[in-house]
């Protein structure tokens, strides 16, 4: 009975492997965000803020966040923060083919798990705002992110369903990783004084040795009053050249984050 299910269980694995295999890489996705800032002076403000976002076509929970931070203005064309996050990610299930040295075709499955990932950033952001309103922006942030050593569930099994024998490695550790990326970011904002809605365009490079992704976002934020503020928009995000530990498909998100100042 039990060799029956594992059989049947590895079946459905394989024709649900071909299946993502098959399909086209992008997914639809959901990020909602919100945000404190207390101002300090006229040069120091400090700020906190949490997200949650999805994927596989918002059906699946792809990570939580909590950050803090804190802003320096130099001037108003200049300024820099630094911050921290701590994120729960939800890791992708990956699926390695491989030949032993008797020559037998295995299969390693790793499904998805939730995993903690700690980030450190630091940017500096020159601005320049015309009389009409419009409003540049170029933000270059150095970020370093890292994955500790996590014990997770994997399972081994021949490609051959014929002649199946289904192992749990119980004593399989991912190993920790560290990686540092410079990210790049053009943006362009119609910002009037006192206005309603400040509609803004923006594009990002993630750069580490080489272009990773690149984030594709336009939306507006809409002024509830001195305090309060929503921001709704749309971000494509372009997946370039990227490992396989940090894969992810090109991704389609709407968003929608609050912010208090006070």
């Amino acid at each position: 009975m039990e060799t029956h299910v594992k059989r049947v269980l590895l079946v459905l694995l394989i024709s649900h492997f071909s299946f993502l295999t098959s399909t086209a890489q992008s997914e639809g996705g959901l990020i909602l965000g919100a945000e404190l800032e207390k101002k300090i002076d006229r040069q120091w403000s400090l700020g906190m803020e949490a997200d949650f976002r999805t994927r596989n076509d918002f059906k699946t929970i792809d990570r939580w966040g909590l950050g803090i931070g804190a802003e320096y203005k130099f001037s108003k064309l200049l300024k820099a923060d630094a911050g921290y996050s701590l994120l729960d990610y939800n890791m992708r299930e990956k699926v390695e083919h491989y030949t032993t040295e008797k020559g037998n075709a295995k299969i390693h499955w790793r499904p998805s798990y939730f995993g903690v990932k700690h980030r450190f950033h630091v940017s500096l952001t020159a601005s320049h705002k015309f009389s009409n309103g419009l409003k540049f922006s170029l933000r270059e942030r150095w970020q370093y992110t890292y994955r500790p050593e996590k014990a997770v569930t994997r399972w081994t099994f021949r490609e051959d369903v014929s002649n199946q024998d289904m192992r749990l490695d119980d004593d399989y550790v991912r190993s920790g990783k560290g990686k540092n990326q410079l990210r790049s970011r053009l943006q362009v904002q119609l910002d009037k004084k006192r206005a309603l809605f400040t509609p803004y365009v923006s594009m990002e490079l993630y750069n580490s040795w080489a272009i990773e992704k690149i984030r594709y976002t336009a939306g507006t934020d809409i002024r509830l009053n001195k305090q309060n503020s929503l921001s709704v928009y749309y971000r494509f995000q372009n997946m370039k050249n990227v490992d396989e530990e940090d894969y992810d498909p090109d991704m389609h998100f709407l968003g929608l984050s609050y912010k208090f100042k006070f």
